[in-house]
C-alpha cells in the first residue's frame, strides 16, 4: 500500500515549457501537468505546436490509448491517409491497438495549443508506418521492420542430440 502524500494542486502557468526540435519539420513545446515516470499510469500535458511544425512522426500504439482536446488555434490531424482540421473545442481519441497512424501538423499561421492525455504503459509497442520502425518501450529499443525475420530463423532445426 502506498501511504505517501499525493502532490497538491498546481497552476499550469507555474509549470515550465520544455522545448524540443528535430530538423525543420518536427518540434513543439510542452508543459507536463503530472509526473511522467513509469510509476504513474496516465500522462497529461499541454502541447503548443508552431506554424509549419509536425508534432511527431505518424505512429500508433499497441497498448496505450491517447486523447487529444484542442484548447486554442487549429491544427491538421493526419489519421492514416485522411486529414482532418481540428480547432478549439475539438476532441479525438486514439484507441490502443488501432492500427492507424496519427500525427498533428500546424498548417496555419498561428500556434495551436492542445491537451494530451495518455496511458504510460511501460510494455507499449509503438509502430511508425511511414518510416517502418517499431519502438519497444520495455527495453527502450527502436527497430526497423525491414529486418523482419521468420519465426524459425537462426534456430537449429536438426533433431535434438541425445
Amino acid at each position: 500500500m502506498n501511504t505517501s502524500t499525493p502532490p497538491g494542486p498546481v497552476h499550469v502557468a507555474d509549470l515550465p515549457w520544455e522545448e524540443w526540435s528535430r530538423g525543420e519539420r518536427f518540434g513543439s513545446r510542452v508543459r507536463r501537468l503530472g509526473p511522467s515516470d513509469p510509476a504513474h499510469h496516465v500522462g497529461v500535458l499541454i502541447e503548443e505546436l508552431s506554424p509549419g511544425r509536425q508534432s511527431c512522426p505518424l505512429h500508433y500504439h499497441l497498448l496505450e490509448e491517447e486523447h487529444l482536446y484542442v484548447l486554442e488555434g487549429s491544427v491538421t490531424l493526419r489519421l492514416g491517409a485522411a486529414r482532418h482540421t481540428l480547432s478549439a473545442g475539438d476532441y479525438v481519441c486514439f484507441p490502443a491497438g488501432q492500427e492507424v497512424g496519427h500525427a498533428l501538423v500546424n498548417e496555419g499561421s498561428e500556434p495551436c495549443r492542445y491537451l494530451v492525455i495518455g496511458e504510460n504503459n511501460r510494455n507499449d509497442v509503438c509502430v511508425y508506418p511511414e518510416s517502418n520502425k517499431i519502438l519497444v518501450k520495455s527495453i527502450d529499443a527502436l527497430y526497423s521492420r525491414s529486418g523482419e525475420l521468420d519465426y524459425w530463423e537462426g534456430e537449429d532445426l536438426a533433431a535434438p542430440q541425445a
